[in-house]
C-alpha cells in the first residue's frame, strides 16, 4: 500500500475509533466499510467487528474478527491475532452458545500469548478465561486468574482490567459462599464501569452482568433492583441495546420474587424478543425466568413448552424440577436434582443451596427420608454459612418439610412459620404465602383446624392477589373449601383413591406410587375434605357416585 493510501486507511480507521467512542454505530460502520473497500487491513476489520458487536450483526461480526486474525496473524502480530481469538471465544458462547468452539479460541489466544504474559492482552484472556471456568464450576481456578488480570491491570496503569479482574474474582467468592467479600469486590467494579471509568465500554455491560447473576445467586434482590436501574441508565445514555435489554430480563427475577409478576411479563416478552433478534444464545436468559414465571402462575404446560428449547440452562432444570413436584411426580423431580447435585460441586454453595432445597422436597415425597436428612444436614450448613434472609427461610422451610414427612406436626409447623417470617423480610410474597399454606397443614395435623382455617385463607388471598390461582386453589383444600367449585379430584387423588378402593394401606400405596407415606395421607385426607366424607371408604362410595374414579 503506498504512503498516501496508508495515510487515508490509518485516517479512516481513526474517524470509525472516533464514531465507536460515540457511540455512533451506523457512523462507525460506515467508516470502517470504507477503508476496507480500499485495502483490507485488521486494525479496520477489528474496528468494524466492534460496530457489529454493538448492534448485534452477527454474521457480519464474526466475519470481521475472523478475517482480523487471520490478517494480524499474516503480519505476524502475536499480540492483535490474540486478542481477536479471546473475543471470538466470548462471542462463541453470547452470541452461538458454542462452547467448545469458545474454548478453542482462547486455548489458541493463550498459545499465542506464550512470553507476552505482561501485556494488556494477557491481562484480558484471564478475565475471559475466568468467566467460562465460573460457569463451569472452577471458582479456584477462577480465582487466580482474576487475581494475575487485577495485578496487570495495576502495574500496566489500565482501570477497566484491575477492576474486571476484581469483578470475577468477586464471583468466584459468591458462588463459592464469600458474599460479604465477594459483593464487595462486585459492587466497586460496577461503580468504577458505570462510572465511565472504563477505557474499554464494552467490559462495562460484564461489569454490570456480573454483580446482577452474584445477587441472583444469593438472591440479594435488593440489590440487584439498584444495579438493575443503575446498569439500565447507562445501558440507555450510551446506546448498549443488548445490555439495557440484558438487565430488564434479570430485573424481571427481582419483580417475579418480589410478586409483581404483571410487570415481570411485560419486561420478559420485551426483552426476550429483542435479544432473540440480535443475541440469541442470551435469550434464554428471558426464557427461563419466563417459564417460572408461568410455574408460579400454575400454568404448568406453557411453562414445560418455554423451557423445551433452553434445557442447557442451569435455571430450566431447576424450574422443570418444580414442575415435576407440582405435578405430584416426585421421582421425576428427583432424577432432575440428583443430575444438579452431581453437575454442582460443594464449592459452589450459593448455586448448591437452591438445589438442596429441591432435593429435601423430592426425597421427601418418595418416602426416602434418610436422603432428605442428609441434604438437610447439607443446606444447614450452608445456610450457618451463608446467613441471608432468603437462605434462612429456605433452610426452614426445608426443615418443616422433613419435620411433617415423619409425622412431627409441631415441629413441622415451627419450621413453615420460621420460613414464612424470614421470605416476609426478604420481600418474597410468594415463599412466604406457600409457607403459610404448609404451616395450615400443620395446624390441621395438629386438630387446630379453626386456625388453620384462618392461615389458609390468608395464604389463598396473598396468592390470589398474585395471579397463582394453582397454589391458591391448594391453600383452599387444606379446610376443604372452595368457594364457587365443584370437588373435582386432581390426578394424583384420583390414582391414591383407585388403590384405595383396591383396599391398600397408605404404606403399600406409597410403595407402588414411590411416594412417602406422609404424601399419599395428605392426598386422602384432601379428598375427604373435598367430598365431604369422614372415612375412607365413604369417600370411594361418594367418588364411585360421582364418576370420579
Amino acid at each position: 500500500m503506498a504512503i498516501e493510501e496508508t495515510q487515508q486507511a490509518d485516517d479512516g480507521v481513526a474517524v470509525g475509533r472516533d464514531a465507536l467512542s460515540r457511540a455512533a454505530w451506523g457512523e462507525a460502520r460506515a467508516a470502517f466499510e470504507s477503508v476496507i473497500a480500499r485495502e483490507e487491513t485488521p486494525e479496520a476489520l477489528e474496528g468494524l467487528s466492534w460496530a457489529a458487536w454493538w448492534t448485534g450483526a452477527t454474521e457480519l461480526l464474526f466475519k470481521s474478527r475472523e478475517r482480523a486474525y487471520a490478517l494480524y496473524r499474516g503480519r505476524e502480530d502475536r499480540l492483535g491475532a490474540a486478542r481477536m481469538a479471546t473475543w471470538l471465544g466470548t462471542d462463541s458462547v453470547d452470541f452461538r452458545g458454542e462452547f467448545a468452539v469458545a474454548g478453542g479460541w482462547l486455548s489458541r489466544a493463550r498459545r499465542l500469548l506464550a512470553g507476552l504474559e505482561d501485556t494488556l492482552e494477557y491481562g484480558w484472556l484471564c478475565v475471559h478465561e475466568a468467566e467460562q471456568l465460573i460457569y463451569a464450576e472452577d471458582t479456584a481456578e477462577a480465582r487466580m486468574r482474576g487475581t494475575q488480570a487485577a495485578a496487570l491491570g495495576r502495574r500496566l496503569e489500565s482501570t477497566a482490567l484491575e477492576m474486571m479482574g476484581i469483578a470475577v474474582e468477586g464471583l468466584a467468592l459468591v458462588t463459592e459462599g464469600e458474599i460479604e467479600r465477594g459483593m464487595r469486590d462486585l459492587d466497586e467494579s460496577a461503580t468504577a464501569a458505570l462510572a465511565g471509568e472504563f477505557e474499554e465500554r464494552a467490559y462495562a455491560a460484564f461489569a454490570s452482568c456480573f454483580v446482577i447473576y452474584a445477587c441472583e445467586r444469593v438472591r440479594d434482590y435488593d440489590r440487584a433492583a439498584e444495579w438493575c436501574t443503575r446498569a439500565s441508565e447507562y445501558a440507555e445514555r450510551t446506546k448498549m441495546e443488548s445490555l439495557n435489554h440484558l438487565c430488564r430480563a434479570h430485573h424481571a427475577g427481582v419483580l417475579i420474587w418480589r410478586g409483581m409478576w404483571t410487570e415481570a411479563e411485560a419486561e420478559l416478552i420485551r426483552a426476550g424478543d429483542v435479544l432473540a433478534a440480535s443475541r440469541p444464545a442470551l435469550a434464554s436468559e428471558a426464557v427461563v425466568r419466563l417459564g417460572e414465571l408461568r410455574r408460579r402462575q400454575g400454568r404448568l404446560d406453557e411453562a414445560e413448552s418455554l423451557l423445551a428449547d433452553v434445557t442447557d440452562h442451569p435455571l430450566a432444570l431447576l424450574v422443570l424440577a418444580e414442575i415435576r413436584l407440582d405435578r405430584d411426580d416426585p421421582v421425576l423431580a428427583h432424577d432432575l436434582v440428583d443430575r444438579l447435585l452431581r453437575e454442582t460441586p460443594k464449592t459452589s454453595r450459593t448455586q448448591r443451596a437452591t438445589v438442596l432445597e429441591l432435593a429435601v422436597r423430592s426425597h421427601a415425597a418418595c418416602g426416602r427420608l434418610d436422603a432428605a436428612g442428609e441434604a438437610l444436614a447439607e443446606l444447614r450448613q450452608i445456610g450457618d454459612a451463608l446467613a441471608t434472609e432468603p437462605l434462612r427461610g429456605c433452610v426452614s422451610f426445608s426443615a418443616g418439610v422433613v419435620a411433617a414427612a415423619v409425622g412431627e406436626h409441631e415441629e413441622a409447623r415451627r419450621g413453615f412459620s420460621d420460613a414464612a417470617y424470614a421470605y416476609r423480610r426478604a420481600a418474597a410474597p410468594y415463599e412466604a404465602a406457600r409457607a403459610q399454606v404448609e404451616v395450615a397443614r400443620a395446624l390441621a395435623a395438629l386438630g387446630r383446624t379453626a386456625h388453620a382455617g384462618q392461615e389458609a385463607a390468608r395464604a389463598a388471598e396473598a396468592l390470589e392477589r398474585m395471579g397463582a390461582e394453582r397454589e391458591a386453589e391448594r391453600a383452599r383444600m387444606v379446610t376443604g373449601r372452595r368457594p364457587g367449585r365443584g370437588s373435582l379430584l386432581t390426578r394424583r387423588e384420583q390414582e391414591v383413591m383407585r388403590h384405595v378402593a383396591d383396599g391398600r394401606s397408605d404404606r403399600e400405596i406409597a410403595a407402588e406410587l414411590v411416594l412417602s407415606e406422609h404424601t399419599v395421607h395428605r392426598h386422602v385426607a384432601n379428598v375427604l375434605a373435598k367430598l365431604g366424607c369422614r372415612s375412607r371408604s365413604a369417600a370411594v362410595a361418594e367418588a364411585l357416585r360421582k364418576n370420579l374414579l
